[in-house]
């Protein structure tokens, strides 16, 4: 059965793992370093998605107190894994978590072309488009999910 627990230090091998299971396209090579830092720092909540132990995917929750905003930040699933909805499971309990903090009025996440339509799916609404944004053929989109009752 999949449960979305904390990350621990002890999942940082793993977590790297998925990271490179996806790239091209996904993720670009110098992005790798990137990630393994913010593993080291802590930045926010991260979470792991974890089925009899194997680690299937991660991402996080980083948050701007000062605007109320929540970032989506760093999710993948094993690229094997994809479209078995784990990818789902973890997009809905981070939503989940956050939807519990007061205060926050808006969620944003910075994706490629390769899963914007995955978060168009929530709600998710493109801001802005940044050619090659993350590197050579990788878009970076900006999207915004409103929490705020319309």
């Amino acid at each position: 059965m999949m449960i979305l627990r904390e990350y621990t230090p002890q999942d940082k091998a793993a977590c790297l793992d998925l990271f490179d299971s996806n790239l091209d396209p996904y993720f670009l090579p110098h992005e790798r370093a990137e990630f393994s830092r913010f593993l080291d720092k802590k930045i926010g909540e991260y979470f792991v998605v974890e089925d009899n132990g194997d680690i299937l995917g991660c991402g996080g929750i980083a948050f701007t107190d000062e605007t109320g905003e929540a970032n989506l930040t760093w999710g993948m699933i094993n690229r094997q894994k994809h479209r078995q909805g784990i990818g789902s499971f973890l997009t809905e309990g981070r939503l989940e978590r956050i939807r519990q903090i007061p205060g926050l009025k808006t969620v944003t996440i910075q994706t490629s072309q390769h899963t914007v339509a995955f978060y168009a799916r929530y709600g998710f609404e493109v801001r802005e488009i940044i050619k090659d944004g993350f590197g050579p053929g990788l878009d970076n989109y900006k999207m915004t999910l409103s929490l705020i009752p319309v």
